[in-house]
């Protein structure tokens, strides 16, 4: 099998790292060798899969040694789950610096180094959107190969979702990156299944899995766990392994997205009597409940 390097992006606190951490829990079950470098300067990528806060990240381990090359790969990268393979990127103090720096010096650090060596994939967690130039680093070099979009029925998650499928768009035809499809993390908004599939289908792309939504994820979250770790029976670890199973399935399926406009996808949420249903519940409503001054 030769090397699979995907990522997984979506809008801030859409459930990313977890969805991301969950599946590739369970392509490591499948056998799969498995490298996470995380892109976030949160350094949450790979809690779950170290039972770890915190992963010492590329960037603070070379600050204290002068520079990144002064440090081994063995100083960056650590092994948990089932043998997978962790190294978080970091990134400056907030409000210092362009964190995507921290991004492009790992993944040059990785390479030179020999962490992809004998893996069978490689996957980078994003952070957000893909409007900072350093955070689309892993689709504009070409590392990214296919790119799979965390989202939910959620008007502002659905816009991320457009909006990271323009970043693709963009370096598609220089670099070959595709959309390997949306991945919803269900939130219970009204009629969620039907706005991510018709989402997808405007995107020229497809809803891989629908993740329903179960508070064991947060129970083994606290434990600082997968689901597939903490609860291997449950029908959620059930959910994540088939989405897992679709993913590896899906070598070579990628496409061109066709991003839509803003009133594209505002007419998406009029057809599946979102908006309308939205503005019927304010009727009848007084300033003080709506919240107008």
């Amino acid at each position: 099998m030769s090397l699979r390097q995907i990522a997984f992006y979506g809008k801030g606190g859409i459930g990313k790292s977890t969805t991301s951490q969950n599946t590739l829990a369970a392509l490591a079950e499948m056998g799969k060798k498995i490298l996470i470098v995380g892109c976030d300067p949160k350094a949450d990528s790979t809690r779950l899969i170290l039972h770890a806060k915190a992963q010492d990240t590329i960037l603070s381990l070379a600050a204290e040694a002068g520079s990144v090359e002064d440090l081994e790969l063995e100083d960056v990268m650590k092994v948990g789950y089932k043998d997978i393979r962790c190294v978080e990127s970091g990134g400056p103090e907030p409000g210092v610096g362009c964190a995507g720096r921290g991004v492009i010096t790992s993944i040059n650090f990785l390479e030179e180094n020999g962490a992809y060596d004998g893996v069978d994939y490689v996957s980078y967690d994003v952070l957000g959107d893909v409007v900072c130039g350093g955070f689309a680093m892993p689709i504009r070099e070409n590392k990214a190969q296919e790119i799979y979009i965390v989202m939910s029925g959620e008007m502002m998650a659905m816009y991320a979702a457009n909006n990271i499928s323009k970043g693709i768009l963009k370096y598609a035809n220089s670099g070959g990156v595709r959309l390997g499809g949306l991945v919803c993390n269900e939130r219970q908004t009204d009629k969620e299944l039907e706005l991510a599939e018709s989402l997808a289908v405007k995107l020229g792309s497809k809803l891989v899995y629908f993740v329903p939504r179960d508070n064991i994820v947060q129970h083994a979250e606290l434990r600082r766990m997968t689901c597939i770790e903490y609860a291997p029976d449950s029908a959620q670890s059930n959910h994540y392994r088939e989405l897992a199973k679709r993913v590896d399935a899906n070598a070579g399926n990628g496409t061109i997205p066709s991003p839509i406009t803003m009133d594209e996808l505002e007419d998406l949420l009029m057809e599946h009597g979102i908006m309308k249903a939205i503005d019927e519940s304010q009727v009848g409503k007084s300033a003080a409940e709506l919240n107008v001054a």
